[in-house]
């Protein structure tokens, strides 16, 4: 897999939370277009992105997640990342329910970046 920038890697993470638990909330889908909207302020294609992600089996999220984490790892700040972490939380929340996949894939993310 090629490496990605922070903003195409943060940009899968939230999309693999956002279908962890096997629905795409609507509410998840606005905190993703405020996302991309805010790292992406012209226009950008992501349907190769998207089609990558939408391709992925339910056994492949994990390491493609791990993957994409470490490359934002490597682009960003603590700062930058501790923001992220909060604004994932604010995404898995976002529908009202917090499952099992998304907390898991939640703590993942926190333990890859050493954030307590």
């Amino acid at each position: 897999m090629q490496k990605s920038n922070k903003s195409i890697a943060g940009y899968h993470l939230l999309m693999i939370l956002s279908s962890v638990d096997g629905e795409f909330a609507p509410e998840e889908g606005m905190l993703v277009q405020q996302y991309l909207a805010d790292e992406f302020p012209f226009k950008m294609d992501l349907d190769n992105e998207l089609d990558v992600i939408a391709l992925l089996k339910p056994e492949e999220w994990k390491s493609h997640f791990e993957f994409h984490a470490q490359c934002f790892l490597d682009d960003s700040t603590e700062e930058e990342r501790l923001s992220f972490v909060q604004f994932a939380k604010t995404l898995i929340k976002a529908d009202n329910k917090v499952t099992d996949e998304e907390h898991t894939f939640y703590i993942l993310l926190k333990n890859i970046w050493k954030i307590n």
